[in-house]
């Protein structure tokens, strides 16, 4: 039976793989419309030929690979379970010792180590190709630095929330799911809190902009937004990619202004304005705090229906998966295949939540500066330095962008000029 399922699976993978090849590569190349040819819209105006056909090569492959990693991680799931991977894991964490937190720190190192191996080809593919195409200018030897310095901190959240929700389901077998989006609320704010400060210069080194008359207009602009700041920070990501980027983040005290080091070299002043006026919308407009609001309904909604499903499939299919009982640590890769599935078939929606917050800010930065022109430069840049298509095919909309099209969003910044 195991081996009927996996193969069922594979067979519809391959399949599935293969739609999506045909899809992205001939059926929906991301071509602008007739009416858009030789518009400010139009990427044969900002691109060079050479610029032209990397753009398409590098989006392409890059979404193939977007659409061939998700079943993967499903797969991967599906093989901890049919084989008995998980339940291994747990038993050999209960052999060493009688401590449940040392129960749940092996199990989630394991089972965080075997994930790391299994997907590794695929995330060295992926910086390769970035260094193929001229984004990533890191070393081979950073990379891994990063890669392994993440490694440690996803290791460590999935210890932490793997202790909390095994102990509520232990207390509370029918209302585990509830407990645990209660206590998730606290820690989501503590991580917002903790970021700037902990988390991110753990990766990069952050310091105060050195191009003080800039950081002086920005904070100025802060200040007519209500965005209390006293500094502007630059952080060096010149040493790791070429691509352009700004930021508010943090909440509170630990709220931050950051500039890319990149982006300080290749835009003009009006362009950074631009960026940090559409940055300060998202504070301005509170969209860090409805997105976490969002976040925590949906969260809740999502703990409900994966709490209902793991118990049904356990006490239906629980022999055939290797797992007894959702007390057991062993359970614990059926609820990420199911978290997985249902973000998946859910990203739709919130990425379409994402690109109205993301336009709102748009128009806020539109509406600030009153520099159509400089809005228009810095969407094509942008578009320019990321490699990326001005009008993807409609699925990678749906499942990829967070932001409106370049597209979209240039065409909104030259209506604004009328």
């Amino acid at each position: 039976m195991r081996r009927k399922l996996l193969l069922s699976f594979i067979v519809g993978y391959v399949i599935f793989i293969a739609f999506i090849y045909f899809y992205l590569f001939y059926f929906d190349t991301g071509a602008i419309p007739a009416e858009f040819k030789g518009s400010s819209v139009d990427p044969e105006t900002f691109l060079t030929a050479e610029e032209l056909v990397k753009s398409e090569e590098y989006s392409k492959i890059r979404n193939f690979l977007f659409f061939l990693e998700v079943p993967l991680e499903w797969l991967f799931y599906l093989l901890l379970l049919f084989f008995g991977i998980g339940k291994l894991f747990e038993k050999w964490a209960e052999q060493t010792t009688r401590m449940k937190f040392v129960h749940n720190a092996l199990f989630t190192f394991c089972l965080s180590f075997l994930s790391f191996v299994f997907f590794y080809p695929l995330k060295f593919l992926r910086y390769s190709l970035s260094k193929k195409y001229g984004i990533s200018t890191q070393s081979f030897h950073d990379w891994m630095r990063d890669l392994l310095i993440n490694f440690w901190l996803d290791w460590l959240l999935l210890f932490i929330v793997v202790s909390a929700l095994y102990w509520l389901i232990r207390k509370s077998e029918k209302r585990w799911w509830l407990y645990t989006w209660f206590l998730a609320i606290p820690f989501a704010v503590f991580l917002m809190f903790i970021q700037p400060v902990i988390i991110d210069p753990l990766f990069n080194d952050f310091y105060e902009i050195k191009n003080k008359e800039l950081e002086e207009r920005i904070l100025m602009l802060a200040d007519t937004a209500g965005i209390p700041s006293e500094h502007v920070y630059e952080v060096n990501m010149s040493e790791k990619t070429n691509a352009l980027n700004a930021y508010v983040t943090g909440i509170g005290t630990n709220s931050r202004i950051v500039l890319y080091d990149t982006t300080l070299e290749r835009l003009s002043e009006d362009e950074i304005v631009f960026i940090m006026a559409h940055e300060m919308a998202h504070y301005v407009e509170k969209h860090i705090y409805f997105g976490m609001a969002g976040y925590l309904v949906l969260l809740l909604g999502l703990m409900f229906i994966i709490a209902k499903l793991a118990n049904k499939i356990v006490n239906k299919y629980g022999r055939l998966l290797n797992v007894s009982s959702m007390k057991k640590l062993s359970s614990f890769p059926l609820i990420l295949l199911i978290v997985s599935v249902l973000t998946f078939a859910t990203s739709p929606i919130s990425n379409a939540v994402s690109r109205h917050i993301e336009m709102r800010a748009d128009i806020y930065a539109l509406q600030l500066t009153n520099d159509q022109e400089a809005a228009v430069s810095t969407f094509q840049k942008l578009s320019q330095v990321s490699l990326s298509q001005v009008n993807p095919p409609i699925l990678v909309k749906w499942f990829r962008y967070g932001h409106p099209t370049m597209l979209e969003r240039i065409q909104r910044a030259e209506q604004f000029r009328d």
